[in-house]
Parts: structure tokens; sequence; C-alpha cells
């Protein structure tokens, strides 16, 4: 494959490299991406280190004959050893002839040599674009990978995701949609090198920054530091993570050609030793090729460490050269790298819809490039924030990120083209000297006629399906006994308690509550309503407050206080309330599965709230992609047969739910819609459309 390169000078030279697909991603028979060392097998739960052979006489016969003959060498080279020491250096045996032919040539792989990055022996300019698997339904991955390759670029880079690999102490999930050794084998297969970027903290908009929250069940937890607790939850992950990555290497012939070390951590810096751990972290476990630290303008001072070359993170060109003298100062001569150009930037709920102009976009692009830097474009399609796994920020105030991560990338949200597409395709084209593959087409959309729900079924009425936990006090989100003992992660969670009289109720609640009398509500309380006043009641009253986890904060100093739930007593005019109920309302499929068609009822016509609705999603005659419209709804989360599309809210920016075609099925489709306030009277299905997908949005 014909690669870009800087030479001296800055000026762009065209060289040769090995074409990025090793032996690891080779086609075998029946399907399966085999290789001498890897072999990955759809729903295995770990890669299999193998030999692939097929069950032929000679074949066998073969490996015999080489076994043998390996014998005679191994011990012809002991009797050498044990000869006289003059005749040592002559006579000692040249173990290089037996390295197979195809990884001879993957020596050295990745390198920084002076201003250039060097591939074995070829200058090597990293033209990336970062796509993250989980966020992409397993189905589109080679229709985005093939996209990115015909957009002119060379390299992926991808987060791994801590909190969905490991959702539970020593209990990891590799499958279906987290296959990540799938998703860089394919990366391979279509020509890609790869640059992994494994954490254990990614940031990525994503919950806790990717950090499990079941760490957070320890009080005393200090994330991304040296403390213990952290350190030895880290190593056992990372035991079973580098398993798989390892042999995925360049030099193990696959397709990873540089490893990142953490992120962003110098604008953290809680802990001096925490990045040299992490180092060791991968290097004790075989992490072999180029280490690599990435930080904005904030942290780059902080964030560099010894025998790890140094990127940057920015969206301005301005930016770069006054990072660029900074890392010479400390690192000396180096390649230039920014790992992550912000083509976009994420959106959160209540706020404007981020956009940024594709000509800023070429001609900041065009910029790095003409400076001698290599270049990764994050994000080169954002995709989705399935289900709970969006964050949040919390500065001046606590904002959650949308469901959509569209980011206002190189690719939409569902794989369509943009104009930063086409301006970009036309630039690296110019670049690489070698005609680019054409670009796949697009995959169809469709608007379906809308559906009306017709059954229904009321929290209220659904609590008899479930079984409560009794606590004295409230007990936070993360610390509830369930999920054999690693607390509840996402979704909502519900406190029940009685009282017999008036006041002002406080307390901490994170994120929302909505605040119940019985089963009317009566308010909601979240960061900044931390008081809300309880009417007279007659008698006894059930208080309820459901309480909702928006998303963890991903970025900033206070990763260490993102528990969930009711924080601390609740006080009623001062006096801490006891003897609760407590409902795990994790919205999971299991939780699902306690309501049969019995339970649910025809919808009234006026139904109360929070509810459930169910009803039925007719497709034909071929299951494509769409974007789900709730017009009239106000807040709530989406399942389409049983999968968790978010959350929607009528605050925006995001007016819709993208649903994937290849997670619908011919003929009727399952979908229930979980409103906490209001409901419409339908849900609409559309096809893209910038002003009906999105509130105005500013640049």
């Amino acid at each position: 494959m014909g690669l870009s390169g800087p030479a001296a000078g800055g000026s762009v030279a065209v060289v040769t490299a090995a074409r990025p697909r090793p032996r690891a991603a080779t086609r075998a028979r029946g399907g399966a991406l085999t290789g001498v060392g890897i072999r990955v097998c759809a729903g295995r739960e770990r890669a299999m280190t193998t030999w692939s052979l097929r069950r032929k006489p000679g074949r066998t016969l073969g490996l015999l004959l080489l076994v043998i003959l390996s014998f005679l060498v191994l011990r012809r080279y002991l009797r050498l050893e044990s000869s006289s020491c003059g005749q040592e250096g002559a006579r000692r045996f040249n173990w290089s002839t037996l390295i197979p032919l195809w990884l001879r040539h993957r020596q050295l792989g990745l390198q920084a040599k002076g201003q250039n990055f060097m591939l074995e022996d070829s200058t090597f300019w990293i033209f990336g674009g970062s796509m993250h698997y989980f966020r992409v339904p397993k189905e589109y991955w080679r229709d985005r990978l093939l996209k990115m390759k015909a957009c002119g670029l060379n390299t992926l880079t991808t987060y791994v995701p801590w909190n969905l690999h490991e959702p539970e102490r020593g209990k990891f999930d590799f499958s279906g949609n987290l296959d990540l050794e799938a998703f860089v084998l394919m990366a391979a297969e279509i020509g890609l090198w790869v640059i992994l970027r494994p954490g254990p903290y990614i940031c990525s908009e994503i919950d806790l920054g990717g950090l499990p929250s079941w760490l957070l069940q320890d009080s005393g937890m200090r994330l991304r530091t040296t403390y213990k607790g952290f350190t030895e939850a880290v190593d056992l992950y990372f035991d079973h993570l580098m398993s798989r990555v390892v042999p995925l290497q360049y030099k193990h012939g696959g397709p990873i050609i540089a490893v990142q070390v953490e992120n962003e951590y110098g604008s953290y810096n809680k802990d001096p030793a925490y990045m040299p751990y992490i180092k060791r972290a991968l290097e004790d476990r075989g992490i072999v090729e180029l280490l690599l630290t990435s930080d904005n303008k904030d942290g780059l001072s902080k964030g560099v460490v010894p025998g790890v070359m140094a990127t940057i993170n920015l969206q301005s060109h301005a930016e770069l050269q006054s990072l660029t003298t900074f890392l010479l100062s400390v690192k000396g001569i180096q390649p230039k790298m920014v790992m992550e150009y912000w083509t976009g930037w994420f959106d959160s709920w209540g706020g404007p819809h981020n956009i940024l102009d594709s000509s800023e976009v070429l001609q900041t692009v065009s910029a790095i490039v003409d400076a001698g830097a290599s270049i990764n474009l994050y994000m080169f399609h954002g995709g989705t924030n399935f289900g709970f796994i969006n964050g949040a920020m919390h500065f001046q105030e606590y904002k959650s990120d949308v469901t959509s991560y569209d980011y206002d990338a190189v690719l939409t949200e569902a794989g369509d083209y943009t104009a930063k597409y086409s301006k970009l395709r036309d630039f690296f084209g110019s670049v690489s000297g070698v005609p680019l593959p054409p670009p796949p087409d697009l995959l169809p959309k469709m608007s379906y006629e809308p559906m009306t729900p017709a059954f229904y079924l009321s929290l209220w009425d659904a609590l008899q399906y479930l079984e409560p936990i009794r606590s004295e006090k409230p007990i936070n989100m993360e610390n509830l006994p369930v999920n054999n003992g690693n607390g509840q992660s996402f979704g909502y969670i519900l406190y029940e308690t009685a009282i017999a009289s008036s006041g002002v109720l406080r307390g901490l609640v994170r994120d929302r509550g909505q605040v119940f009398l019985n089963t009317v509500s009566i308010g909601f309380m979240d960061y900044k309503t931390t008081k809300i006043v309880i009417p007279l009641t007659q008698g006894f009253a059930m208080l309820r407050i459901l309480v909702e986890n928006c998303g963890r904060v991903n970025y900033g100093d206070n990763i260490d206080d993102q528990r969930k739930g009711l924080i601390g007593n609740l006080y009623l005019d001062d006096s801490p309330l006891k003897k609760f109920k407590i409902y795990s309302l994790d919205l999971k499929k299991s939780f699902f599965n306690r309501f049969g068609v019995d339970k649910w009822t025809p919808v009234p016509e006026v139904p109360v709230f929070p509810a459930f609705f169910l009803g039925g999603l007719s497709v034909s005659p071929t299951p494509l992609d769409t974007f789900l419209k709730l017009e009239g709804w106000e807040k709530g989360v989406v399942f389409i047969n049983g999968r968790n599309l978010g959350r929607y809210w009528n605050i925006g920016p995001q007016k819709t739910l993208y649903l994937p075609g290849v997670w619908l099925d011919k003929g009727m489709n399952q979908v229930i819609i979980f409103e906490e306030v209001v409901s419409g009277p339908m849900i609409q299905s559309t096809e893209p459309s910038s002003s009906l997908l999105w509130d105005s949005g500013r640049i």
C-alpha cells in the first residue's frame, strides 16, 4: 500500500510500506479469521492461540517431520553450547532462520526516528481516524471501515471501555458488539493499521470515562492513582485484556502498531507514580509496540512520561506550533502527532447542537499535515451512546451528554457522507500518491408508518413484580446488593418510605429525582434544587423518589464523587428519614422479562406516570435504518426488540433516536417506551435530515 510520509524540509514524499494485512487476518475456509498464532471464533469468550491445520494426511506428516527436525537442531545446538569457548562465536546456531518468512520483515515496528515515524525501514505518515466499535452495530463495522479506507486514511484508532468489558468483577464480555478482536482483525483485513487506546481510563464521553462503577463501592477509592484498590482491579483487567491484545500486535503479525498509555493524564495529574505504573503494566503483559501519551493544551506540560512518545489533542491549528515547541524543549526532536484533531464536538442535553464548518476542518487538517505532523481525526465516525453509556461534564454545572455521538464527525451517526468527507477525501487522495478505493454506496434508509402504543403498565403497578431491598437508610446505586454484589451501574432507582407530616425535604440527589406523594408528582430534585416542600397530608403517605443516573462525569477532577442515587441521608425538616424500600430499575432485558403479556393493559385515556408503553413497529419488506421521533413525549427511554436505543428528552438538542435496520426484524417489532412525565399520541419514524434530527446548532 502506498503511504505518504514527511520528507526533509517538510515536503510530502510517497514511500511504500508493507501492506497492513497480517497473516492473522487472512480468510480461511468457513469464514473464520485465522492465521499463525491467532484464531478468533464467534461466540468464544477468549481468543484461542492455535495452529490453523486441516485434517489432511500430508499436512500431519509434514508437521511430524518438522517436530523431528526441530528436535535434531536443538540437540545439535546444545552440543555446540558445550564445546570450547573459543569456538562458540563461530559455531553458535543462527536461530533467526527459524523465524517465519512473513514475520522476518516485522522486527522493528513503528518507531520515532528524528522528526519522522518509521515502519521498519520506510518513512511512515499516520493518517488516522477514530471509530469506537462499542458505539456502532457490529453489522456496520465493515461499512464504516471501508469508508475510512476510501477517505485516504491508513490507521484506525479506538478506545477500549473497561466498564462495558467487565460489568461485574471478574466477569468479562467480549462478545457481539464488544468483540474487540474481530474489530481489529476486520480493520487489518480492509488494510488499516490500528492504534489501540486501552485506558484503563479513556474519557470518550462515556460513563465514568470507561471505568467500572463497581470501583466506587470502596468509599476510599482514588481512581486513576496507585491506590491499592484501583491498581489491583486494573491488574486483573489488564491480565485478561492484554492476553487478547498481545497476539494482535504488529510484531506478532497483527495490525496494532502503537498503544496509548492511559488518556490525557496531564489534566488530572494526581499521582506522579501512576503513569509509570500503567506503562509497566502494559509492558509486563507483553506490549512491545510504540507507546504514546495523549494530552490537550491544559495537560501537556504534566502528561509527558519518560520512554513514551507524547502526542497532542487540539481543534485549532494555532495551538500546534506552541504545543510542538513545548514538546521540543522537553522531549527533543520527535515526530509531530496530533492524536486527536476534533472534527466536531459532543452535545449536552439542554444545550446547542455543536457543528464545525467543513471548510475550517479542511483548512486545519491541511495546515497540520503541511507542518509535517501525522494526524488522527477524532471522530471519523462517532456513532451512538446506545443504552445508558453516555458520560457527563460537571464544572460550573452538571450537564449530561445526549444519546447521539454524531459529533458532527466526518461520517454522520448513521454512517452517511458529509461535506467534510468529500473535502478530506480529496485532500488525503492528493497527498497519498495512490488511487483511493471507491467509497461504498450509502446504506438505504426508511420512514415507517407511525406507531401508536396499544398497551400500558404504570411503574406503580409494576412494583408488585419486583423484589425491593429493605434498608434503614438510603443506599446509593453502586452499593446496592444486586448483580452478584457489584451494585447497579446504570438506569433508575426508586426509594420509598412512609411519612406522617409535611415539611421541607432535602438531600443530595444524583442526578435527577422526581418526587411523589403516593403516586402524585410534586416536583424534581437535582444539583440545583436540593429542597422541596412536602404539602400537608392526611395520616401516613408514601414518599417516593425516582432517581435517574443521567451519566457519570467522564472528565475532570471529580470522578471519585460519581456515586448515584440518594447520597447520604434524606431529611424531612432536619430529621433523617428511615426504613426505605429500594427498587433497582436497571431496565435490562431481565427486568422486562418479569412482565408477561398478562401484566399489560390497554392504554387508558389518562395514564398515570411514570409508565411503560408497549406497541409494535411493522417493518416490510426489508428492515432498514430509520430515526424515531417522539413528538409530544417528554423524557424517557426507548427499547426495540429488547435493545436499549437510549434516552430522549424534549429539551433538545437531539430530536430523534437512531434505529439501526440490522436490529429490526421483518414483520412486527416490539417497542417499549418508558416515559417519566407525559406521553404523546404516537411514535414516528423519519429519514435523516439535519432539521429533523437536531435543534439549531452553533459553530
